[in-house]
């Protein structure tokens, strides 16, 4: 059987009385004690054993504690460890069998008590060590939402996003110090929230409530075309959403963008399920910004950008579960390059709207098979005083799974 050297004892705000027995044990009996100021600082002033203050990198302290395999330390962390804590760091690099994991109730779950939520109808999030953006695929009518806040300047860059996003009626409530003597509750709404002074210790409930006329972006594939930054280079919506159904996103799986224009096909898969990952590669210098900038509107900050011309910029690239080609479908070896590159059962979805660009895919589906569409759309749009149909460019569509 495997030693358990290593535990993780989350601890509250109560400090190291609210402990259970067990996790008071785990604390006593470590060698080395690893913490941030506030849990070294929950010890007895006279205690004389060996403690490892958080450095940054946290990955400095990663290896101090790793090179101590053996020894028997505790590491305190506030109170789930394995939400959004570093028992999912520790994790990464220790197997499981090696440490013992004591949880104390997490922020969330203490916010929705204050609150009133309940925990399973609520959205969660962290904007501690992560862009604020990412809380912009969050926002929608009626949308309750939990964030771990970073410090006590997070509740105003929240505040300020759901102003501009068109959502200043939503009520914040931000929770300081939960659990301990100092707790506190503060509410107020995104737009008349202004310099409200708070902990640097603190958690932030949202209940969204969009202003009058506000039109909201759903999570679901084909977002409107105006809702990105482009120069024409742009999978249209309709287009777009038939092309993110075809590539199947699945959580946690990740997508290669080849020839990404603006970034919508990458962006859309990502917001499908926060744990999508997706690579861009787009060699116009222009596009790229574009990319950024509609990354961090809609939420994705996230997102792999990459400058190059394939089929030399995917040399290297983690193996992905789904390709998606946009653009340059006629560059010599792209086909063999992502082909050998994708992942068995993966998918390889490809659009083209040119004669040439068809003969390639007709070639590919002479090697692979597939399946091969013709997707034509057509808008209505005014001629003169009435109504009459305007059809955009048919698109090729050819699908192959490995």
């Amino acid at each position: 059987m495997t030693e358990k050297w290593l535990s993780i004892v989350g601890i509250g705000e109560d400090g190291l009385q609210g402990l259970s027995p067990i996790a008071r044990y785990l604390v006593d009996q470590a060698k080395v004690i690893v913490g941030g100021d506030r849990h070294l600082s929950m010890l007895s002033t006279d205690d004389q054993r060996e403690k490892l203050l958080w450095k940054s990198p946290i990955s400095a302290s990663v290896e101090e504690i790793i090179q101590r395999r053996g020894q028997s330390i505790c590491v305190l962390a506030s109170g789930d460890p394995m939400c959004y804590g570093i028992g999912v760091t520790l994790m990464r690099r220790i197997p499981g069998s090696e440490m013992t994991i004591i949880p104390a109730p997490s922020t969330f779950s203490l916010a929705c008590a204050r609150v009133g939520w309940s925990l399973t109808e609520v959205e969660t999030l962290s904007l501690n060590g992560r862009p604020s953006s990412l809380l912009q695929s969050y926002i929608y009518p009626g949308a309750r939402l939990l964030i771990l806040s970073e410090g006590k300047d997070t509740p105003a860059i929240v505040a300020e996003i759901l102003t501009n996003r068109g959502y200043g009626c939503s009520k914040i409530t931000v929770l300081e110090r939960m659990g301990g003597n100092h707790e506190r509750i503060v509410e107020g709404t995104a737009a008349l929230w202004n310099q409200i002074e708070v902990a640097a210790l603190n958690a932030i409930a949202v209940d969204c409530i969009a202003d009058a006329g506000v039109i909201s972006l759903p999570r679901l594939p084909g977002l409107p075309d105006n809702a990105y930054q482009h120069d024409g280079q742009l999978t249209k919506r309709e287009v777009r959403a038939i092309t993110l159904a075809a590539l199947t996103p699945t959580p946690g799986a990740l997508l290669w963008d080849v020839g990404a224009g603006c970034g919508s096909i990458s962006i859309e898969w990502m917001r499908s399920d926060f744990r999508c990952r997706a690579i861009a590669i787009e060699q116009n210098s222009a596009r790229l910004l574009y990319i950024a900038n509609n990354a961090a509107t809609l939420g994705t900050p996230n997102l792999q950008i990459i400058e190059g011309k394939a089929p030399h910029a995917l040399k290297d690239l983690p193996t992905p579960d789904a390709i998606f080609i946009g653009g340059g479908v006629t560059a010599t070896g792209l086909f063999d390059v992502c082909w050998e590159s994708l992942r068995p059962g993966g998918r390889l979805v490809a659009n083209v709207v040119t004669v040439e660009g068809e003969q390639t895919l007709f070639q590919w589906h002479e090697q692979v098979g597939g399946d091969l569409t013709r997707i034509a759309i057509q808008r209505a749009e005014p001629i003169g005083k009435f109504l009459g149909w305007r059809a955009m460019a048919s698109v090729t569509q050819w699908i192959a799974v490995k």
